[in-house]
């Protein structure tokens, strides 16, 4: 093997930049593709911010990545903004939608999380990071904050669609 093929299999580093631009990629991608909505990224920072007390009730997705690098990645909307996208992406009016009841929204929430979290990770993967994806779960919840995992970098990044927020929430380590 001579020294470019050694250079060639070494993947980039992981920089913050590189982090960003895969996460807004995402979720853009996924949101428009998936319930034919625009969503804009607003501001970042490295924590969530608390819950309030009399905060209306969250829907959060959790899916997981694990390989040469390993994370995870919440996705948190109000539960009412979640109805929306549910609506959207199954194609359903509200009535039809609530015929479903809340296993509805719960799988597609569910499905938008995983399909955002593997279009990140692929973004890794074709960089030479290869992982692979956990089971999605589902949280709803009123006033629930998500901490920050000890040895993890946090990414906070807070998107408006609709006139709602949307967070996505990476916690990520590489080994």
């Amino acid at each position: 093997m001579g020294k470019s093929d050694l250079t060639m299999a070494t993947p980039p580093p992981l920089t913050d930049k590189l982090i960003h631009d895969a996460m807004i990629h995402a979720v853009k991608e996924v949101f428009q593709t998936m319930a034919k909505m625009e969503i804009v990224l607003v501001a970042r920072s490295n924590e969530l911010e608390p819950a309030a007390e009399d905060s209306e009730m969250q829907i959060i997705g959790n899916v997981g990545f694990g390989g040469t690098i390993n994370g995870l990645v919440y996705l948190c909307m109000p539960q009412k903004f979640a109805y929306t996208v549910a609506a959207r992406t199954l194609q359903m009016d509200a009535l039809e939608l609530a015929a479903h009841g809340s296993e509805g929204i719960t799988d597609t929430i569910g499905e938008i999380t995983n399909m955002t979290v593997g279009t990140f990770k692929n973004r890794l993967c074709d960089l030479g990071y290869p992982c692979k994806l956990t089971v999605p779960s589902m949280v709803r919840a009123k006033g629930l904050s998500v901490k920050g995992i000890k040895g993890t970098q946090r990414h906070v990044f807070h998107f408006d669609c609709l006139g709602e927020r949307v967070s996505a929430d990476l916690h990520m380590a590489c080994l």
